[in-house]
């Protein structure tokens, strides 16, 4: 799998459709992962926490892929995220509005693998959606 296949597969399978299963095909088991929401994970379990946190909060969270540049063992990804705010998340109890923010990714790649994510996100066009 080339480093485009590996970030799709990332979103649109494991994200969209929270497929964990995949994790020993995409992943190295040590990966790193900084999210934008202020958390930073590491190894299957780790990550695997975190989607549980953003699953609770968003149970229909999707990820567009708008872009994805590469050069060497990284690639940049430009994203749209959005779903329906059902569960607490920053302090605020569920709004079930609609909720549509961007944000970028960075990875990193070794043996064919995602080795580190780097998620920047809009937070503060986030929190103003669950105001």
């Amino acid at each position: 799998m080339n480093n485009q296949d590996l970030i799709e597969k990332w979103y649109l399978e494991m994200w969209n459709e929270w497929k964990t299963d995949i994790f020993p095909e995409i992943l190295v088991p040590e990966i790193t992962f900084r999210g934008s929401l202020g958390q930073e994970k590491k190894g299957y379990n780790g990550l695997n926490e975190y989607m549980d946190y953003i699953k609770s909060a968003f149970p229909d969270f999707h990820n567009e892929i708008e872009l994805i540049i590469t050069e060497k063992n990284q690639s940049f990804a430009k994203l749209k995220y959005s779903g329906t705010h059902k569960g607490e998340i920053f302090g605020c109890k569920p709004t079930n509005r609609k909720i549509e923010y961007y944000g970028t990714a960075v990875f990193t790649f070794e043996n064919e693998k995602i080795k580190d994510v780097w998620v920047l996100g809009d937070i503060f066009g986030l929190m103003k959606q669950l105001e």
